[in-house]
């Protein structure tokens, strides 16, 4: 089986040793990479356990951009499947995407339905601009067919496309927005992402994230990597002309009511951007050419 499996996991060891003895029936013929993000804790004695894993153990934080583009980086297959550590496989339907890869070419990613803590599915999203910022949310419906990004959490991509984009962005480091400014920069470049409703996995968001962070941290870093999204990606003048203004009028909302989810999100997300290298553009279509993708 040419897929390799890559599940970053960050101080919730023992959700990913339960979820192992879950998943690891269906990775038969797979290559598994797991890569440990917390510096201060091995986990080489949990892995011991199992056999013909591949453990990499993070001398310093990445977050998640940089532990999976490290999996990645360490990959020997042509195809690469991203878990969280919180996922758990329902089967292995997920194989079924080789052939779909090799029917289109111009395919960099699919991605699976993911049975949410409350009964809710979701992988399926849109992207649209509207006041000044790029927004996303669910796709309207869950059949197959085209989607805004690969969820991170839970997708197959091709490994040499991965690499000609640049991987994910470590600019949004400890997580959010990396695998939707991924995705834009393949919708951009030419490629295609698909939503599989076939291939479902059950996936408790945030369980990892929700007990390392507080609800405000998480926010600041979301609106943060918001605007780092549009400042990398977006090249459409009209877009960035009110774009400013919007950030202006959400940065003096945050001063007036003293948000501190505006005002250091809005004073982080220059300092990340300024001090870190961009991705290379590969652009073949435009922003308004995206966008209108996920109208339709």
């Amino acid at each position: 089986m040419n897929i390799s499996v890559v599940i970053p996991t960050f101080r919730n060891h023992k959700q990913l040793v339960l979820n192992l003895i879950k998943n690891l029936p269906f990775l038969d013929y797979c290559q598994v990479i797991i890569v440990n993000d917390d510096p201060n804790q091995s986990i080489q004695k949990l892995i011991n356990q199992f056999t013909k894993i591949i453990l990499i153990e993070n001398h310093t934080n990445l977050g998640f951009p940089g532990a999976v583009n490290i999996g990645v980086s360490n990959a020997n297959n042509e195809f690469v499947m991203l878990l969280n550590d919180d996922v758990i496989l329902r089967d292995d339907y997920f194989k079924k995407t080789i052939e779909e890869f090799s029917r289109n070419p111009s395919l960099f990613a699919v991605s699976f339905a993911q049975v949410e803590k409350d009964g809710i599915i979701g992988g399926k999203n849109i992207l649209y601009y509207k006041n000044g910022f790029i927004m996303h949310n669910k796709a309207p419906n869950i059949i197959k067919g085209r989607t805004a990004w690969a969820e991170g959490g839970s997708m197959i991509f091709n490994k040499d496309k991965f690499i000609k984009l640049g991987g994910f962005d470590k600019i949004y480091s400890p997580f959010y927005w990396e695998d939707i400014d991924l995705s834009y920069r393949a919708w951009k470049a030419g490629y295609e992402i698909v939503f599989d409703p076939e291939i479902v996995v059950d996936h408790k968001h945030e369980s990892t994230i929700g007990s390392n962070f507080s609800r405000t941290k998480i926010n600041s870093i979301a609106y943060r990597n918001q605007l780092i999204f549009f400042w990398k990606n977006i090249d459409d003048s009209k877009m960035r002309i009110s774009h400013i203004s919007a950030v202006l009028r959400q940065f003096m909302i945050g001063l007036i009511k003293l948000n501190s989810v505006y005002i250091k999100g809005s004073i982080s997300a220059i300092i990340k951007f300024i001090s870190n290298p961009k991705n290379k553009k590969l652009s073949v279509r435009s922003d308004y050419e995206v966008l209108e993708i996920f109208k339709k």
